[in-house]
């Protein structure tokens, strides 16, 4: 392993910092191991190790639903059931350890 001799300096949110820090910490993990291991997944993706994209949908918020756009919502999950497009929570948590290697 190469000594550790190169410094980094950003300059990011002082909240985004300390949240940030924060789940590290809980992990045990030093934000500068977090950082070289991010640059580490830069350099065997050949780029970000993650989509940077807008998403095609505004996420759904379900507390902000009337009452009546709930059932709507839930009706439409019923029937996609019914209708057989949806996957099972043990294919879907199947497809993310493979995805992940977990």
């Amino acid at each position: 392993m190469a000594a550790k001799t190169a410094n980094l300096y950003a300059r990011i949110e002082p909240d985004i910092k300390e949240q940030a820090e924060s789940i590290l910490a809980e992990l045990g993990v030093p934000a500068s191991n977090a950082i070289n291991m991010f640059y580490k997944q830069i350099i065997l993706q050949k780029g970000l190790p993650f989509a940077v994209k807008l998403p095609s949908a505004k996420p759904l918020a379900v507390g902000a639903l009337t009452k009546a756009e709930l059932e709507t919502e839930l009706e439409k999950g019923y029937d996609d059931m019914l209708a057989g497009r949806t996957e099972s929570a043990a294919k879907v948590f199947s497809d993310i350890r493979r995805d992940y290697n977990l």
